[in-house]
């Protein structure tokens, strides 16, 4: 299956934004494939406001965090691919979601085996018997 985060990056940044707040994505600046300025990273993170107001063309796509923002009155081109993204919150109360490295760990996991062709019964005595209650 393919990455549930970017689908969960846009529930969550449409839920903030209908809310009346200010969407912030917190990023893993080190990530590859991660543009962003590199004056505002911080300890390998930065924090970006992408509400409707502080960007131009955002782009919420399942392969990239794309837009174009001025930093320090100089527009920028940023993309982000969704793996890098750590955290999606709003400014105001801090209400989002968090994402760890586990989360994708887990939806790249192989799936679980098949079951066995007979599952064992609720009683642990073979085939389950159905009747009819009248």
């Amino acid at each position: 299956m393919i990455s549930s985060r970017p689908y969960l990056i846009r529930a969550i940044y449409d839920w903030i934004v209908e809310n009346n707040l200010t969407p912030y994505l917190l990023v893993n600046a080190e990530a590859p494939d991660v543009t962003v300025p590199e004056q505002y990273i911080q300890d390998g993170r930065i924090i970006l406001n992408i509400s409707p107001k502080a960007v131009r063309s955002l782009e919420l796509t399942n392969d990239w965090v794309m837009f174009s923002a001025r930093f320090s009155g100089v527009s920028m081109e940023v993309s982000v691919p969704p793996q890098a993204v750590l955290a999606v919150y709003a400014k105001e109360n801090g209400r989002g979601m968090v994402f760890s490295d586990e989360d994708e760990s887990i939806e790249n996991e192989r799936s679980p085996e098949p079951p066995d062709d007979e599952p064992p019964a609720p009683n642990g005595k073979g085939r389950p018997n159905l009747r009819v209650v009248k």
